[in-house]
């Protein structure tokens, strides 16, 4: 530490001072005011090659906003972690910032400190239970200047909150992902879930206050006017109005699409991106398991109707669907999801529990446009609650005939899987031998764990090699997830990454891939986009090819594979920039609604046709400019 002694008034100056302190001293003022003559320091004083769009962010949109509030929606794979570092660390030689905390996603939290430590020599402390337990003065908050906490921690504890409230104020936090801090808007009412108040009270103890996420708007604009009320209250607060349609947000909102980033020498930053549809047929023994469950899923959703609204509804809504979801992934995914959801509700008849009338779930921020948005691991555990838990039965003679019914599928599912017949599984196989993904890596989004698992076993037989496939779920340990990445990006033997959308959140596959295909596709168009940026990023110098594959002769395949087609001629005339405004096409009918009702109406073909005409205006290449 540094000491000075004051002169007294009217006392001798002397030259017997510590030179060595005095020249500490004076670089400490040098680079204080660095700023003044090099208006970049903070480029120069980091281990970063920026881009001319992080410029732009840092120095031309939010540095000097006083005080900052900002939406940085760029989009995926574009920096915006560099763009914060650059901002943090401008701030701090501008003597604008001492205290800072970064609110992150729990599987992004660990990479924030570290990005933040190699590239800007920026010291973040990492927020855990342990370490809060053990503040000497009962508030880690007020024991350093620099935090990274976790989104979720934090909006469920109460207690850390108070601590975050009794805190110093803050100069500025930064919220990642942060587009799940939206409120919620059903039947014109409005849910502040357990995320919304943390942003609501960042954004009153924040003097800069700055949102990131790549997924700014889900296709409902009230929701996004709540959304950036946490920015501006006066400005969007309050019911929606159709005037605030299209307003300019350019003093509130950056959002720079892949297609729009260049180099400094004014060539194309992102290499081009192109995207195919596989589309496979069911075989005879596929097509009877799909319309003898899908009349299954329709007929409990009919029963589900005559609840009527409420949570034991939706949970029984949400049951059938993933149900449904699975029947398209794998044979290995829906007879084993039968097979559960048979044994467990087996195992509450015989306990006597028929039908409880208690939601399965207490989380109340666990709503239908919410499930994309939550951590893989807890998605995929709710899923597994639900559909073993969620049931229209209200006696135990209805759940005993439900059950026999569950006996049917679940045997006939379990006669398709050891007949091998899985034309999907053909389909994907006919990629692996296209010329362009012949002995290259290969990044596969699915999403039951079982259909992971079998792809798995599948690739390894094919390749012959057990080291040559891996898989990535919300089950995986952070540890283990970082080790898995690193092996695909840096090991030749493993060439096949089979993941769900739990490695969609963080993970960097740009140095070992530039091939993905899409053996599921999701139900949030958002996803899309999310996935793609996986490889589509920052440092990628190969094309990057996707392969969506789609039962076309499937109620919910037909919507998709009109989706998809719909997407590719948009794509085709503006450049590629469809993907990123999905989530706003769909703002009039959700498009998981659409598939819904395909499924449950869509074998009448005026249904089919007003449904693929609703896809045909969503996606339409005017709208989408």
């Amino acid at each position: 530490m540094v000491r000075h002694r004051d002169t007294p008034a009217g006392g001798r100056f002397a030259f017997d001072g510590d030179g060595r302190l005095f020249r500490l001293a004076s670089e400490a003022l040098r680079i204080r005011l660095a700023h003044l003559s090099d208006p970049y320091a903070a480029v120069h004083a980091s281990r970063i090659e920026p881009l001319p769009h992080q410029f732009t962010a840092v120095y031309g949109a939010m540095l000097d906003r006083q005080p900052l509030r900002f939406l940085l929606a760029d989009d995926p794979g574009a920096g915006k972690t560099i763009m914060t570092g650059l901002l943090i660390k401008e701030l701090a030689i501008r003597g604008g910032l001492e205290r800072c905390l970064v609110i992150a996603p729990g599987a992004l939290a660990e990479q924030w400190r570290d990005e933040l430590a190699e590239k800007f020599d920026l010291d973040f402390a990492l927020l855990t239970r342990e370490r809060a337990a053990a503040a000497a003065g009962g508030n880690p908050f007020r024991e350093r200047p620099l935090w990274i906490a976790r989104l979720d921690m934090l909006a469920r504890d109460e207690g850390l909150k108070a601590m975050l409230e009794a805190a110093p104020a803050w100069d500025l936090v930064v919220c990642d992902e942060a587009h799940r801090m939206s409120a919620r808007v059903f039947g014109g009412e409005t849910a502040y879930t357990g995320r919304r108040r943390l942003g609501m009270l960042a954004a009153r103890l924040a003097r800069h206050f700055l949102l990131l996420t790549a997924t700014p708007h889900n296709g409902k604009e009230e929701e996004f006017q709540l959304f950036m009320a946490l920015l501006d209250e006066d400005r969007f607060a309050g019911r929606p109005r159709a005037a605030r349609r299209g307003a300019d947000l350019s003093g509130v909102l950056r959002r720079a699409t892949k297609e729009e980033l260049v180099r400094f020498d004014g060539t194309p930053l992102f290499p081009e991106r192109r995207a195919y549809t596989a589309s496979w047929r069911l075989s005879p023994g596929e097509a009877e398991l799909y319309e003898a469950v899908t009349q299954y899923v329709r007929e409990e959703m009919n029963r589900a109707d005559r609840i009527g609204a409420g949570a034991r509804r939706n949970s029984v809504g949400f049951a059938l669907q993933i149900l449904q979801r699975r029947l398209a992934s794998s044979p290995a995914a829906i007879h084993e999801s039968l097979r559960r959801r048979r044994a467990r509700l087996e195992a509450r008849l015989r306990g006597g529990e028929p039908a409880p009338e208690e939601p399965v779930d207490d989380e109340d921020d666990w709503e239908d446009d919410d499930w994309d948005d939550r951590p893989g691991g807890e998605r995929e555990a709710r899923e597994e609650r639900l559909l073993g838990g969620a049931t229209a039965a209200r006696t135990a003679a209805e759940l005993e005939a439900e059950l026999a019914r569950l006996g049917e599928l679940e045997a006939m599912a379990g006669a398709l899987r050891r007949s091998g017949a899985d034309a999907k599984w053909r389909e994907f196989d006919r990629i692996l031998d296209d010329p362009l993904a012949a002995d290259r890596k290969l990044v596969v989004f699915a999403e039951p764990r079982d259909t992971l698992a079998y792809l798995a076993g599948r690739i390894r037989d094919r390749v012959g090699a057990q080291e040559a496939a891996e898989t990535l779920h919300g089950g995986v340990s952070r540890a283990k997830r970082r080790a898995i990445v690193a092996a695909f990006n840096d090991d030749p033997a493993l060439r096949f990454l089979i993941a769900n959308d739990a490695a969609g959140e963080g993970v960097n596959l740009q140095r070992g891939a530039h091939l993905m295909v899409n053996y599921d596709l999701p139900w949030n168009p958002n996803r899309l986009e999310q996935r793609f940026g996986r490889i589509h990023r920052i440092g990628q110098t190969e094309v990057c090819h996707l392969w969506n594959l789609v039962a076309a002769d499937t109620r919910e395949g037909a919507v998709q594979e009109r989706l998809l087609e719909k997407l590719e001629a948009a794509r085709a005339a503006l450049g590629g920039k469809v993907y990123n405004v999905l989530g706003e096409l769909f703002e009039a009918r959700p498009l998981r609604d659409l598939f819904v009702e395909a499924i449950r109406y869509g074998e009448r073909p005026e249904v089919r046709a007003r449904l693929l005409r609703a896809v045909d205006g969503a996606v339409d290449a005017g709208r989408v400019a």
